[in-house]
């Protein structure tokens, strides 16, 4: 017994007419541009025009396969507001601008605030490490700027830092020396979250002027007249 085939294929519509093949790409293409235009919107309500970013390093990696080798670019990028927050971020991609987008969306995500003293300079003096990467940060008084190396200087003109000294004393690893660097910056605090912690005034940790100091030094000593 013969079969008659059938009149509409696996695309066809009602009444074996075939339907048409660009609905669905259209809609498809319609979805995209929806999820790009709210990843763009979200994008600029995280970060905005108010972050400010530098590419630290860039460096292409090769990995070998069968046909030869494939090229990527991985990219450091630290952000900030030049307020006291900061972030840093790494991104690995075929292309150098997606790199640079991976690692600057990763940097907003992490990002750290770094209490400041005038809003200029640190507290306090302090030791990071990571790793093989050891820094020194130093306070410094107005108008010394900034003196450090590269990966560090970047750290700092993204945190609004303007009166800071640092030194490597580790490896000149730009990865390791950006994280030694956030490692040490995690660690400083103010005299207000130290005076908190304590339960104490802030005036009662911070040294006394001289002429205050002496002038109890004298009311101690003195002794009433018997």
């Amino acid at each position: 017994m013969a079969y008659a085939p059938r009149s509409g294929g696996p695309r066809s519509g009602p009444g074996g007419a075939p339907r048409s093949g660009g609905e669905g790409g259209e809609g498809d293409r319609r979805r995209g541009r929806r999820r790009d235009e709210n990843r763009d919107n979200r994008n600029d309500r995280e970060g905005g025009d108010e972050f400010k970013d530098k590419l630290v390093t860039i460096n292409r990696v090769a990995k070998v396969v069968k046909g030869g080798r494939r090229f990527s670019f991985a990219a450091l990028v630290v952000v900030g507001d030049e307020k006291g927050r900061v972030g840093w971020g790494a991104g690995k991609a075929r292309e150098v601008p997606e790199a640079i987008r991976k690692a600057t969306e990763r940097a907003k995500r992490g990002m750290i605030r770094v209490p400041m003293r005038e809003g200029r300079t640190l507290h306090h003096d302090v030791i990071g490490e990571f790793g093989a990467g050891r820094v020194i940060l130093r306070a410094a008084p107005a108008g010394t700027g900034i003196i450090a190396g590269g990966p560090m200087r970047a750290v700092f003109e993204v945190l609004g830092m303007n009166d800071v000294v640092a030194k490597c004393t580790g490896t000149t690893n730009p990865h390791n020396m950006v994280k030694a660097t956030f490692a040490g910056l995690a660690r400083s605090t103010s005299p207000r979250a130290v005076a908190a912690r304590r339960g104490k005034k802030v005036s009662d940790l911070l040294p006394q002027p001289k002429a205050e100091a002496a002038n109890t030094a004298e009311t101690v000593t003195e002794a009433p007249n018997v």
